[in-house]
């Protein structure tokens, strides 16, 4: 590989990133957010917070013939307290459209959970470090990095040894899915492999990826991200979190939904909507939250808390979530033909989590998120699905 003083290195700014709301120049360099700033005001808790921050589907995008890159980046990673930390977050590089290199950046900051319901926690600075991809195909070419989809990650510079530029928009439809930890990509090892991703490789689309862990809480806030968002395709993922940190009974439900709608339409009045109900999990379909962690064989799972008998009185499970939001779309697809419904069950049901079983009793592993991903490729990208592709 060339050395370091033979290298180009080029600032990177906004216009090199796809699939993010917003930028923030920090003292290192650009930090990328998937919430715009107003929004982010009004986060109430760290959860959210960080999570919005972590770039799960953002990209770096330019065209170069290079064959040698660095990307010089400042990692925050994320630790739970008497646990092992994870491996560091890949970077996958592609060429055209196909993987084509991956690597990973040593130090950086670390964030260490110490309440895992909280998600209260402690930063340790760290250095900046460099993803490396050397042996590059000859020739110019569009490269995209996808960045960790679970670390922040403040982006700096480029080091190349030929010249870059952004890449050019790709005139492919605009795909904007908003859900929970499942569509950030938690158990997923590669950013470029979260259902979303292959599912907008499969459809031919351009991803921006609302995705936040534990965090699909039908906020006022990010409907009016989504809102003001230029797309021409929209989905939205609810309830496993309603459910899970017992945020809403019956009564609120309902009407939380159809205000998220109602906001999302004020600014994507005939835009094709998806609305998307919770996949199978077995931990909550008739049993309502909190979920609470679980270490009795010594491995983090969960379980959840709330008593089935309490449904009467209108604390939610899956099952009744499920019920709730195809009955709004029934409900409102007379008046608003370009919405749709997709129960979760058709993405991820009792014969897909009998062969993928859900490694800590509530996300899918790598091989789930796959599933996820081919089957809603199948459904919302057919000839006769919400998102066909049109012609003119």
């Amino acid at each position: 590989m060339s050395t370091s003083q033979k290298l180009i290195t080029t600032p990177v700014t906004a216009d090199f990133l796809r699939g993010h709301l917003d930028v923030e120049e920090t003292a290192h360099g650009l930090l990328p957010h998937r919430l715009p700033a107003r929004a982010r005001r009004q986060i109430p808790d760290d959860r959210l917070a960080v999570a919005e921050a972590q770039p799960s589907g953002v990209r770096l995008a330019f065209r170069t013939s290079a064959t040698a890159i660095d990307l010089d980046t400042l990692p925050t990673k994320r630790v739970y307290a008497g646990f092992p930390p994870p491996p560091d977050g890949v970077y996958d590089l592609l060429v055209d459209g196909r993987l084509a290199a991956q690597a990973t950046v040593t130090g950086g900051n670390l964030r260490t959970v110490t309440d895992l319901q909280t998600q209260a926690s402690q930063l340790t600075p760290g250095p900046v470090g460099t993803a490396r991809f050397t042996s590059l195909p000859p020739g110019e070419k569009d490269i995209e990095i996808w960045l960790p989809h679970a670390e922040i990650t403040e982006v700096i510079a480029l080091r190349t040894d030929a010249p870059v530029t952004p890449a050019p928009r790709t005139g492919r439809r605009v795909w904007l899915h908003h859900g929970s930890s499942i569509s950030h990509g938690s158990n997923a090892v590669f950013p470029s492999t979260i259902w979303p991703a292959l599912a907008a490789s499969a459809g031919d689309v351009e991803l921006i990826n609302l995705g936040f862990g534990g965090s699909a809480l039908a906020d006022p806030f990010t409907a009016r991200a989504v809102r003001d968002t230029p797309a021409d395709l929209i989905s939205v993922k609810l309830g496993i979190n309603i459910v899970n940190t017992d945020a809403m009974r019956l009564r609120a439900f309902a009407p939380a939904v159809h205000g998220f709608l109602d906001t999302i339409r004020d600014g994507h009045p005939t835009t094709p909507l998806l609305l998307i109900s919770p996949i199978l999990c077995p931990t909550h379909e008739n049993t309502p939250g909190p979920l609470m962690p679980d270490l009795t064989d010594g491995t983090l799972k969960f379980k959840a808390t709330g008593d089935p008998a309490e449904t009467a009185a209108g604390r939610l499970t899956l099952t009744i979530i499920r019920d709730v939001m195809a009955g709004i779309v029934a409900q409102r697809s007379a008046e608003d033909p370009h919405l749709h419904y997709l129960d979760g069950l058709d993405l991820f049901g009792e014969s897909d989590q009998k062969q993928f079983p859900l490694p800590d009793a509530i996300h899918p592993g790598p091989e789930g998120q796959r599933r996820i991903g081919e089957n809603f490729a199948e459904l919302a990208f057919a000839k006769d699905g919400p998102f066909a592709a049109t012609t003119g």
